[in-house]
């Protein structure tokens, strides 16, 4: 009898050590590199936490306030590498190729066309589509008498440009067009303006462009082209804003109906809910010739961290954002996304993601190549190249000049 109780005893004991292990939380740690959802991705940690008891410890870094790049390279010497972190194409796939997880035999893989893969491996779970042009307010173009269709070639933007600065007061405006061009503010030109001189008005996928200016062979007319409209951006730009302004200052601007146009992409729409006015994307005109078409693409893939501690929970975090309604409302209805998952049917509420959505659907698009341009170039190269330029410290032929040698000493 005194044996059976030790027994049951130790039985009780054990079940108990058991259960307590059981009951160890999961922890997963994400970084994202939007912070305008950033209040999005926490209520969704949250939520995700009380559906499946895994804990989600997610982290914003992006825009003007916070590199990502630098803060998963300090991780990574401090040893805390987080479980998923985003991807913007080949430059940082290949940083962090040694820890990236094969993800091809997740679900998700067959809901998506816009998957990253490498060498026939998919490797990267697209964040959401995006897009960019030329965000502009219809209304005010209206009352200038200014058709949008027009809004498709260099010439076709100097002359509403011109008419709309001799309107300023009667439209109430202060500039033409809200950009930016300041150091901290680079990733707007150097990543975003610079695409559209890499595949504006070229088939999607073309990368002649891309591939020859890596190569360090410059196409003088396409370029000279291409600088003129930056010069046009930044002439008819409120000067303040252009070299000194940040991410609410430009996209203020905008939505307090000051500018008529705004240079970014859809990600702004959660900025602009109180907007009055209608809205939507017009191509860039960066080339003599009409381009009918916008830049769109999935703006990064998260990737999964192969030596995280709890891969599977990881793998199912993702999975769980694709086919459950909380993380289906999420990314559309929170974060104001356009879905990458043709099995998520819900729409986003933002006025220049539906004009995404009408381009995409229409099929005139092109791509996002910058990419394949590292990010220490971009950002540490060419930038400063574009904020010499706003602030009027070189010429037009100078910032050729520049942009030309900066190509070349970048040869591969």
């Amino acid at each position: 009898m005194k044996k059976l109780l030790v027994l049951l005893s130790l039985f009780m004991v054990f079940m108990s050590l058991t259960a307590c292990a059981k009951k160890e939380t999961i922890v997963i740690t994400w970084k994202q590199n939007k912070p305008e959802i950033d209040a999005a991705v926490q209520a969704y940690a949250k939520a995700y936490e009380a559906e499946t008891g895994i804990k989600v410890v997610a982290t914003s870094c992006g825009g003007d306030s916070c590199n990502l790049g630098d803060m998963l390279k300090a991780d990574y010497q401090a040893g805390t590498m987080p479980d998923i972190f985003p991807i913007d194409g080949i430059a940082a796939y290949n940083d962090w190729a040694s820890i990236i997880a094969d993800l091809s035999n997740e679900a998700w893989v067959q809901q998506t066309s816009v998957a990253y893969k490498v060498d026939g491996k998919t490797v990267g779970f697209p964040v959401a589509v995006e897009g960019w042009g030329m965000a502009y307010n219809k209304d005010l173009l209206d009352q200038a008498g200014i058709d949008p269709s027009t809004l498709n070639s260099y010439a076709g933007y100097v002359a509403a440009f011109e008419k709309l600065d001799g309107m300023k007061a009667e439209l109430g405006i202060d500039s033409v067009v809200s950009m930016v061009a300041g150091t901290s503010m680079n990733w707007v030109t150097a990543h975003h303006n610079f695409n559209s001189l890499l595949s504006n008005g070229l088939a999607y996928g073309d990368l002649s462009v891309t591939n020859a200016l890596l190569a360090g062979t410059v196409d003088q007319t396409r370029l000279d082209e291409y600088a003129k409209w930056v010069e046009l951006l930044f002439n008819y730009a409120d000067q303040t804003i252009l070299t000194t302004g940040n991410y609410d200052a430009q996209v203020g601007a905008f939505l307090n109906q000051k500018a008529v146009f705004l240079h970014q992409g859809n990600w702004v729409d959660g900025n602009l809910t109180t907007a009055t006015f209608k809205m939507a994307f017009a191509p860039h005109g960066s080339s003599a010739a009409v381009t009918d078409g916008i830049f769109v693409s999935p703006p990064a893939w998260y990737v999964v961290n192969k030596d995280s501690k709890h891969l599977q929970a990881v793998k199912d975090f993702l999975n769980y954002m694709v086919t459950s309604a909380s993380g289906q409302k999420y990314m559309v209805t929170d974060a104001g996304m356009i879905p990458a998952f043709k099995n998520i049917t819900l729409k986003p509420a933002g006025q220049l993601s539906q004009s995404v959505q009408a381009w995409v659907a229409s099929g005139k698009v092109y791509s996002w190549d910058q990419y394949y341009f590292t990010d220490a170039f971009r950002t540490n190269t060419l930038g400063p190249i574009y904020d010499e330029f706003a602030q009027k410290k070189i010429t037009l032929t100078e910032f050729e000049a520049q942009m030309t040698a900066a190509f070349i000493a970048n040869k591969k």
